[in-house]
């Protein structure tokens, strides 16, 4: 495989953003999971917001928010040694807003771990703006992880891909799975020509350019790395974002390039990522794309 220009990993030390509801402990527990899995440090941030100036906030406020906060971490730190004993583990507080906080954390070779959704400090995560400020700000890789969890790992990871650029997260995905034990599942999508010009991860071409190009991949994947199970499939369908999201019942987690707009008009990111951040049934690893057709 070709060496990413970003150098990218899913070696690196992991943020996990919590703000004391249950899916924000999802988050904790899986980021805790994968921290134990990568021999690196573990950091759980709280975003109390008090450094923001809002006009509000008293001095009580952000006494009662610091107060807040190291409850909610302490019972964070608890969950994560509980989920995988002898990690290496730190707590923050952070002042600021929630993508300033987490990606500030994560610097330049970390993961972001997030939940579905929460409060406070993570209002309205993944359904309102932060999450997709988050996913769309990130130059490190994003972890959603969602409401519902599994009562066994589907042993499979699966991972979008339609083309050259979807490379580095073909080779992401194949690195978690190889991590895990667990097989690979290549998924190429496409649907009609007319929908051509839309931002979607996988989605307009043929579906003979669209098996060549993943094929190609997937043949230096197999190269690369002979002791992973890979499968590759190439699905026609009227909306890849149905067909992916349906996909990931049977995965312990989905890989997805996120393409992001050039232009800074619309939505920053394209209609499949946000409907797998919404659907999916297993957590959801975005990689940082640029769309710069």
């Amino acid at each position: 495989m070709q060496t990413d220009r970003r150098g990218l990993t899913l070696d690196g030390p992991l943020a996990v953003g919590t703000d004391g509801t249950q899916d924000a402990h999802r988050a904790v527990r899986w980021a805790a999971s994968e921290a134990r899995s990568r021999g690196r440090p573990l950091s759980i941030v709280h975003a109390t917001r008090t450094g923001s100036g809002h006009p509000r906030l008293t001095a009580r406020g952000v006494h009662q928010a610091k107060d807040r906060a190291v409850e909610v971490l302490d019972e964070a730190a608890d969950l994560a040694r509980e989920t995988a004993p002898g990690i290496t583990l730190s707590t923050t507080a952070c002042p600021y807003g929630t993508s300033a906080c987490l990606l500030g954390e994560a610097a330049h070779d970390g993961t972001v771990v997030v939940g579905t959704r929460g409060h406070g400090g993570f209002l309205a995560l993944l359904v309102g703006s932060d999450a997709l400020r988050v996913a769309a700000r990130a130059h490190v890789p994003v972890v959603v992880v969602p409401g519902r969890e599994r009562s066994r790992p589907a042993e499979v990871v699966l991972v979008a891909a339609r083309d050259e650029r979807d490379r580095e997260p073909v080779r992401l995905a194949a690195d978690l799975a190889l991590r895990r034990g667990a097989a690979l599942h290549v998924f190429s999508a496409w649907i009609f020509l007319e929908n051509v010009g839309s931002m979607a991860t996988m989605f307009g071409d043929p579906a003979d350019l669209a098996a060549a190009e993943a094929s190609r991949i997937v043949a230096e994947l197999r190269t690369d790395r002979p002791g992973l199970r890979v499968v590759h499939d190439v699905v026609r369908a009227a909306s890849a974002a149905a067909v992916l999201v349906a996909a990931t019942a049977d995965a312990d987690a989905v890989v997805i390039g996120s393409r992001r707009r050039s232009s800074p008009v619309g939505a920053p990111l394209g209609h499949v990522t946000h409907a797998v951040l919404h659907h999916a049934h297993c957590p959801v690893l975005l990689t940082p794309l640029t769309d710069r057709g």
